[in-house]
């Protein structure tokens, strides 16, 4: 008898569903664009367009501020190195551990970092998934049907350890019941979801105090961008992590620098065990001294009150969009947006329209997003002003009328 394939991820499939679109959008001009930096906020690519990328992860606008730079630059000048290529569990350059150190203190955890957070997610999800953070009991898992794709590339690895199973997207009561029948159940899924939306996070704390439910969040979207030490959405409600609760994160996105990494509760008692066998902790490289530096330098922007100010343009940009644009996570305080649309190739040729009124958006289509659920994802920054936002907008909806005169209706 052959063996069961694709338990957990059908790869080939995805590939033969997405690759049209994919290919679709590279002819529409829409990927591999080559950039660099012009006037503030502005991007121009290989053939001298220029335009603003509205599907920037960088919600604070920080990954160009100068300070950042400059502390980037300085850090590899006084280490003397741009990587030092040895594993980090034998030996590491101390700046490493200084920036680790100011991230736990800030954040009030055990910070560790990563090369990106798809490396924390690989050196902490197998581990949970084989016991290692509950006292050998392995968990009946359970992943949300919408978790990041950094997430569910790990599910088999972790089926391999431990009972796997999909819920339902947010589905509370699926999680609830499974606590009844299971000595121990975790749940895996985004804190603030990269499609818009977030994890019913006092709820499934209720759970976590009645039934021991393990809570791992990926919340790389929010951290910086919310919160009032910018400790992410997951952390406003839990100021202190709790040994039953680890968050993956992103130092790439709204923290403006570079890599990623796990925070952890101080009183975790698996916190050598981590260090020892948690995969790209041990065996792979970890962030350079040009990332460290950034990051330093973004921490102190943390500690100070630009942060709120930054925080305060960030939400009044979102306010703005929402009052212009009604989407499924209107009102959410969170800066993802994605504008329905009838098809994938209808978000292809939208996106292509904007493009060419000077404003880059991402078409999303499976496998990045449900197969009925095409659009435009859209991401807010604080370093747009609010004429920015309007004349996208403006731009959105010019290219939508165009695109429904020139499409055909698609038959279903």
């Amino acid at each position: 008898m052959s063996e069961q394939k694709n338990k957990y991820i059908n790869t080939a499939r995805s590939v033969e569903m997405g690759n049209p679109s994919w290919g679709l959008a590279q002819e529409s001009g829409l990927t591999d664009l080559s950039i660099e930096h012009t006037r503030q906020g502005r991007m121009q690519d290989q053939n001298g367009h220029e335009f603003m990328n509205m599907c920037s992860c960088s919600y604070l606008g920080l990954e160009v501020d100068e300070r950042l730079a400059r502390r980037a630059a300085d850090y590899v000048l006084s280490c003397g190195t741009v990587n030092l290529p040895t594993s980090r569990i034998r030996i590491r350059l101390k700046e490493l551990d200084e920036l680790e150190d100011a991230l736990s203190a800030h954040f009030n955890c055990r910070a560790f970092t990563a090369t990106s957070c798809s490396a924390g997610i690989v050196a902490s999800l197998p581990l949970l998934a084989a016991g290692m953070f509950t006292d050998g009991q392995r968990p009946f898992l359970i992943f949300d049907k919408h978790a990041h794709f950094a997430l569910n590339q790990v599910k088999a690895i972790c089926g391999d350890e431990t009972q796997v199973v999909t819920c339902n997207h947010n589905d509370v009561d699926f999680i609830e019941d499974m606590c009844k029948r299971h000595p121990l159940v975790a749940y895996v899924a985004d804190g603030a979801y990269s499609m818009g939306g977030s994890a019913p996070i006092e709820r499934l704390l209720a759970l976590q105090s009645k039934f021991g439910l393990f809570l791992y969040f990926d919340d790389s979207h929010s951290l910086s961008a919310y919160g009032e030490r910018g400790e992410g959405y997951i952390r406003t409600f839990l100021p202190e992590l709790n040994p039953r609760t680890l968050l993956v994160y992103s130092l790439a996105k709204a923290f403006g620098a570079n890599g990623g990494g796990i925070f952890m509760s101080e009183k975790a008692n698996y916190q050598k065990i981590f260090r020892r066998f948690g995969g790209p902790m041990s065996y792979s490289q970890y962030v350079n001294p040009a990332a460290i530096g950034a990051a330093m330098a973004s921490l102190d922007i943390h500690k100070t009150s630009e942060l709120g100010v930054l925080q305060q343009k960030l939400s009044a940009n979102i306010r703005l969009f929402d009052s212009l644009f009604a989407t499924e996570h209107a009102g959410s305080g969170l800066p993802i947006r994605v504008i329905p649309l009838d098809s994938p190739d209808m978000a292809i040729s939208v996106s292509e329209g904007v493009f060419k009124r000077g404003y880059y958006t991402s078409a999303v289509f499976f496998p990045i997003v449900a197969r009925n659920k095409s659009g435009l994802r859209v991401m807010m920054r604080a370093d747009m002003s609010q004429e920015d936002v309007r004349s996208f907008c403006s731009a959105v909806q010019a290219a939508v009328k165009e695109a429904r005169l020139n499409l055909k209706p698609v038959q279903r």
